[in-house]
């Protein structure tokens, strides 16, 4: 999908657009601010933090910010849509994992996200320098050349549009980014002026590469790729490997039930909840499976503290769905430092949305805020 949208010039004409509307003031926040509202509106943080945040990302290198700050800008932005979405399949998850109503389930995460969300864009503006600290000739040079290579334009904006439409459409995720990269193949012959076959199936597999001389702007082009994902793939694939093993071996399983049967009070039960998403996470490095197995180990003990359910969901994406890309072996984790070409322990400390989430539902956990009962009080 990247290497298409490269060709195609979907990602540069974000990168110009990101250039030319923003520049070292708030730029952080903007950036977190704009990923929200796209990832609320395709429910999809992996492919909001691949294809905008990938351009935030490149713009921040571009005006000498810092690349991590940035990530965790974007990664926030993303994860938040992601969290409330009702296109998202983590949302849609939690809520049936514990029977809840999918819309209630969104309307109480809002205690928790809303504090979250003012949280994270104040941070991000107080770190966003006040001023741009870089040259913008070279900014100049960067726009000037990505518009001589014919790689602005508005008709690349397709691929990006198709991808938005069958995501809110609810077409399933192979078939949208299949979709999307087509359109990006199809459009790139015009882009690019001789895009022959072999082009094609070179970009899609080694990446794009970007020779222009100009060692900066090579250097925000140069990416995607099956090629450039292979190490991701396998470093996914045994921390997979060896959550199955825990699994099987009954290990998690019975740490699961030895923690439940323990606590009956809604503080006590709220933090072991919290903690056990949180843990899968570690253990395992599977977004999902801290929601279902968590999900489907804590709804008994919830209904015999006089709890309501979508308290428990809330706690499942609160814990769960937000704390996997700050996991270095993590499925989301792995995925994004490939893509944003940033290591998840130098984007986590500015995560800020992943981190606070966990936080703010513990001390409303504790404090009995935003609690419900099963009798709806």
């Amino acid at each position: 999908l990247i290497s298409s949208w490269m060709a195609s010039g979907t990602i540069p004409t974000f990168i110009h657009l990101a250039l030319s509307a923003v520049s070292g003031k708030y730029f952080f926040a903007i950036a977190f601010a704009v990923t929200a509202v796209i990832g609320i509106s395709i429910g999809s943080s992996l492919t909001t933090a691949a294809t905008l945040g990938a351009a935030f990302v490149s713009a921040a290198a571009a005006l000498d910010l810092s690349t991590a700050a940035a990530a965790g800008a974007v990664i926030s932005g993303a994860f938040f849509g992601d969290k409330m979405s009702p296109l998202s399949d983590t949302t849609n998850l939690a809520s049936m994992t514990v029977k809840v109503d999918l819309f209630d389930h969104i309307k109480n995460m809002a205690w928790t996200t809303i504090p979250a969300f003012v949280i994270s864009i104040i941070l991000f503006a107080i770190i966003s320098p006040a001023a741009a600290e870089t040259d913008f000739r070279k900014i100049a040079a960067i726009k000037n050349s990505l518009e001589e290579l014919n790689l602005v334009s508005w008709q690349s904006i397709i691929p990006f549009a198709v991808l938005a439409v069958l995501a809110v459409s609810k077409v399933p995720a192979i078939l949208t980014l299949s979709a999307s990269t087509l359109s990006a193949l199809i459009l790139a012959p015009f882009i690019q002026g001789s895009f022959s076959f072999s082009d094609m199936v070179n970009i899609l597999y080694s990446g794009y590469k970007s020779n222009t001389g100009m060692e900066e702007l090579d250097s925000l082009l140069t990416r995607g790729g099956i090629e450039s994902m292979l190490f991701s793939v396998s470093l996914v694939l045994l921390a997979l490997s060896m959550g199955g093993l825990l699994f099987k071996l009954g290990i998690l399983p019975a740490l699961l039930e030895g923690i439940k049967g323990l606590i009956v009070k809604a503080p006590a039960l709220i933090s072991a909840t919290a903690a056990s998403a949180i843990g899968i996470n570690f253990l395992l490095g599977e977004q999902y499976l801290s929601i279902l197995l968590t999900g489907n180990a804590f709804t008994e003990s919830y209904k015999k503290a006089g709890l309501h359910l979508k308290n428990l969901s809330r706690v499942l994406e609160d814990a769960g769905t937000v704390i996997n890309p700050l996991v270095p072996w993590s499925v989301c984790g792995v995925f994004l430092t490939g893509v944003l070409n940033v290591p998840t322990a130098e984007y986590m400390p500015f995560a800020f949305f992943c981190l606070l989430s966990p936080i703010i539902t513990l001390l409303f956990g504790w404090t009995g805020l935003t609690i419900t009962k099963a009798s709806g009080k």
